[in-house]
């Protein structure tokens, strides 16, 4: 598994992690020290806010499963990907981000979007 995959992994189990220490140590391994994460609700800098969010979260929808629901596309530096968000088995939430990896495999930006884009 590259540092990309590994990295953006350890990104999307911090969604699903309660153990405090655990968060932390993810965050600083996946996470460049300003990562920029922005999605409908949230707009951050820095690996402190971007723990601080998902803490928020977690308190917001307690229970909530988040998943990665496609494969990852990879272009440069940049990559693509749908996830989801499930509550007590139903889906609650379908999403897709794009982020940008730096050359050492950290996580630098993430732009999220919510629910599913409309074809034409």
């Amino acid at each position: 598994m590259s540092a990309n995959t590994e990295n953006l992994d350890k990104m999307l189990a911090l969604w699903n992690t309660t153990d405090e220490t655990l968060k932390a140590t993810m965050v600083e391994e996946a996470l460049e020290h300003n990562v920029h994460f922005a999605d409908p609700n949230h707009n951050i800098i820095g690996r402190a806010a971007f723990l601080d969010m998902v803490k928020l979260v977690q308190r917001q929808i307690p229970g909530a499963v988040y998943s990665r629901a496609s494969k990852i596309g990879f272009q440069n530096n940049f990559c693509r990907y749908h996830w989801a968000i499930h509550l007590n088995g139903e889906l609650l939430m379908p999403g897709f981000e794009v982020a940008e990896i730096n050359d050492a495999g950290k996580v630098v930006k993430v732009l999220g979007f919510f629910g599913e884009l409309a074809r034409t």
